[in-house]
């Protein structure tokens, strides 16, 4: 964040990364989708955006290039977002996203590290979409599947954070994205000085991707594992012990273009719950915080 002084203050993110999906309009929506997502979280209201991509010299119409810059392109129209240039370059495989710019105030910005004991924690995204991805990678995916899956990622955090925006009581506020469920609960636990508890029923999950979890597994969803494991705590009879739980497994899995994790007081949880249907949000209550312990994250 970047504030003048007695004046407005800016907010920056960049966000880029490979095709997750083989239709190159879509691919350019959930880039854009994704990128945007960071200034959502803060409370705060994209202005400008400047592209970032690399493809490869040879073996991609530029049709396809051109289809990618379209959708992306669309989607921050949606958001009232200006593209105001950007930078491509070459390399062997394609990557595409979006560096932001955006407006906040200063006094309202929302953070991962103010989630206070007796809030709840509120969802707006089913969970998926890494599995979803690594399923299509080797055509495992059936196509409901992926509809579902490719419509939660190509919509934007927009509607979501303006449902919230000024409620009294919404004390903190994360994307999901690349570090999973449990890396960014992990992550606002630890900014906030918590303890995180998830109710592992509760979680969302995009249709039909239960029955993908147990062989789509990606190598980000076992690297957040590795990192993140060693701060939670399973409740006895949750998961079992053993690993490779499908729904153990999917509390790592690298989101793309993920939802809000919400924390707010108890108080105002249901109204801020009900805020967020209104505008067609699909929220969830997924869990609550609660004093400092052992583990950053406690999943029952």
């Amino acid at each position: 964040m970047y504030a003048w002084e007695g004046g407005p203050a800016l907010v920056q993110t960049v966000d880029f990364f490979t095709p997750i999906v083989d239709d190159p309009y879509l691919y350019g929506q959930i880039a854009a989708a994704n990128a945007l997502s960071d200034v959502y979280a803060m409370g705060g209201r994209p202005l400008t955006a400047l592209a970032i991509a690399a493809f490869p010299q040879d073996g991609l119409h530029a049709d396809d290039i051109a289809q990618i810059f379209r959708g992306g392109f669309d989607k921050l129209r949606e958001a009232g977002v200006a593209l105001l240039g950007g930078h491509t370059i070459q390399d062997r495989e394609i990557k595409f996203g979006y560096a932001v710019t955006g407006a906040i105030d200063p006094k309202r910005i929302l953070t991962n590290a103010a989630a206070k004991p007796g809030d709840r924690l509120i969802l707006t995204k089913p969970l998926g979409t890494g599995i979803v991805g690594t399923a299509i990678k080797f055509g495992r995916a059936p196509q409901d599947v992926i509809d579902h899956a490719v419509a939660q990622m190509r919509t934007l955090n927009k509607a979501a954070a303006e449902a919230i925006a000024g409620v009294d009581g919404v004390h903190a506020c994360t994307d999901i994205t690349g570090f999973g469920i449990a890396g960014h609960a992990s992550e606002m636990a630890a900014a906030s000085k918590v303890t995180i508890d998830l109710v592992a029923h509760l979680l969302p999950i995009i249709p039909g991707v239960g029955a993908l979890i147990e062989n789509n597994r990606s190598g980000g969803m076992k690297t957040n594992e590795d990192h993140f494991l060693p701060g939670m705590k399973f409740l006895r009879g949750t998961f079992g012990k053993g690993e490779g739980n499908p729904r153990r497994d999917l509390l790592f899995d690298p989101q793309t273009s993920g939802g809000l994790l919400i924390s707010v007081a108890s108080s105002s949880a249901d109204a801020v719950f009900t805020s967020l249907l209104n505008v067609g949000i699909q929220a969830t209550f997924v869990g609550s915080v609660t004093p400092p312990s052992a583990a950053r994250v406690r999943i029952g």
